[in-house]
């Protein structure tokens, strides 16, 4: 079948991608002229294991094209277009709808065919049927809306995409409904088909459901630590009880990333617009918002001056396999330890460049060590579980404190070569080190 994108962010791209790999001719357009330069040397712009293989079949086999708008939209337009333009958070926690909207009104007022216009982009429930009444019902073409959100997992988005747990399809046409089916035709899961609406809010309630598993496994481990139970053992016991599920019940300093934190923020902003308290998810954010400022809180704890003492930050991006450090619980523990006089290292061995006031980036890990108090494990990158720890006893400075962000490490390794090692809601961790 053939196929635009519209977007080549993380999801435009791995959905355009793998939209080619499965035989489909697609086109992936964004108005950025450097980015399409770069995608069509076969070179990807993000970093997700396995993309880069498949970009650079897509484009040797004929199937994956890029483009910008200025071809004209009226070219650019497949039977079946995809919106997967970003919708950051407003400053007030909406979704920004603007580049949305833009690229909606571009495709009604030039679209001289019918065709199926899929939004993959996440947007607020209720936002499909205001578009299609403000611009895609005075198109002079007949355009069908579908709603498929989508559910990757930066670092395994490859995998998720062929091996989904469902697909979800919102749509009043029938036809678009076949379209869509046929266009995954190859993806063995169950298809969700329902209204607009509802696979709009189907997107939210995933990720805000995920995110209160975290919060709460992050509360639980908070109360560990005054209890002196472990929390290794805690989430394992009720994670085998299969209602519960053992997945997202990993302790530590919190989620980051690119839909978490926004979409809790953007539901709880919808929910506050029609006029209902979401308490719950209020508190789910507080939690997470509250649980990134442990390893700041400990180490003053335990370093009571942490003037000119250089800390070394392990990790920028939000997690392991992945260079998106948007909303990276790093971005709110250097600021914080600057404010406290520290001397702040950062490696990080994939993420973005991106501009960390008061933190002087690095380019090794033992770079980043070098005379350091403390470290901080904020990503959990294979590189960082597997460290000899003997050796960086060697380069870092008294009291050598390791804190274990995301409970990845081997305590007895850390503290057997003689440093002291903090976590969250681990055994021992409420003797602090």
């Amino acid at each position: 079948m053939k196929v635009t994108v519209i977007g080549t962010g993380y999801v435009g791209l791995v959905t355009g991608v793998c939209l080619a790999h499965s035989g489909h001719d697609v086109t992936c357009v964004d108005v950025d002229h450097a980015k399409i330069a770069t995608l069509s040397s076969g070179t990807s712009t993000i970093y997700e294991p396995g993309l880069e293989d498949l970009l650079g079949e897509g484009i040797a086999n004929g199937r994956l094209h890029f483009a910008t708008p200025e071809v004209g939209w009226t070219e650019l337009i497949s039977d079946i277009t995809f919106v997967a333009v970003g919708t950051p958070m407003a400053s007030n926690g909406a979704a920004d709808l603007t580049a949305v909207r833009t690229v909606i009104s571009a495709l009604a007022e030039a679209a001289d065919r019918p065709f199926t216009l899929v939004m993959k982009s996440t947007v607020p429930p209720g936002t499909g049927g205001t578009l299609s009444g403000r611009f895609l019902a005075s198109s002079k073409a007949c355009i069908d809306y579908v709603s498929n959100p989508e559910f990757l997992r930066e670092g395994h988005a490859i995998d998720d995409w062929y091996n989904t747990d469902r697909i979800v399809l919102g749509a009043e046409s029938a036809a678009a409904l076949e379209i869509m089916r046929e266009l995954y035709a190859g993806i063995d899961a169950p298809v969700v088909a329902t209204d607009v609406a509802s696979a709009e809010t189907i997107k939210y309630a995933s990720n805000a459901f995920l995110s209160t598993k975290i919060s709460f496994i992050n509360e639980i481990a908070n109360l560990c630590d005054y209890v002196g139970a472990d929390i290794d053992a805690v989430s394992n016991g009720i994670g085998l009880d299969t209602r519960i599920g053992s997945q997202f019940l990993h302790a530590g300093i919190g989620y980051g990333g690119s839909c978490f934190p926004k979409d809790t923020r953007a539901l709880d902003f919808i929910a506050t617009m029609n006029g209902y308290q979401f308490t719950l998810l209020k508190s789910v954010i507080e939690v997470n918002n509250r649980q990134r400022l442990q390893p700041v809180v400990r180490l003053i704890r335990a370093l009571p001056d942490l003037h000119d003492r250089t800390i070394a930050i392990l990790g920028l991006a939000f997690k392991p396999n992945t260079d998106d450090v948007r909303e990276s619980p790093a971005l709110d523990i250097i600021p914080l330890l600057a404010e406290e006089g520290a001397r702040i290292r950062v490696y990080d061995p994939f993420a973005a460049e991106v501009d960390v006031p008061g933190a002087t980036r690095v380019d090794s890990v033992w770079a980043a060590l070098d005379g350091a108090s403390a470290a901080i494990i904020v990503t959990e990158w294979r590189e960082f579980i597997d460290l000899d720890w003997l050796r960086a006893r060697q380069v870092m400075v008294d009291p050598a404190i390791v804190f274990d962000g995301r409970n990845c490490l081997d305590p007895a390794a850390v503290r057997t070569a003689g440093m002291g090692y903090m976590a969250v809601g681990r055994d021992g961790a409420h003797r602090e080190a």
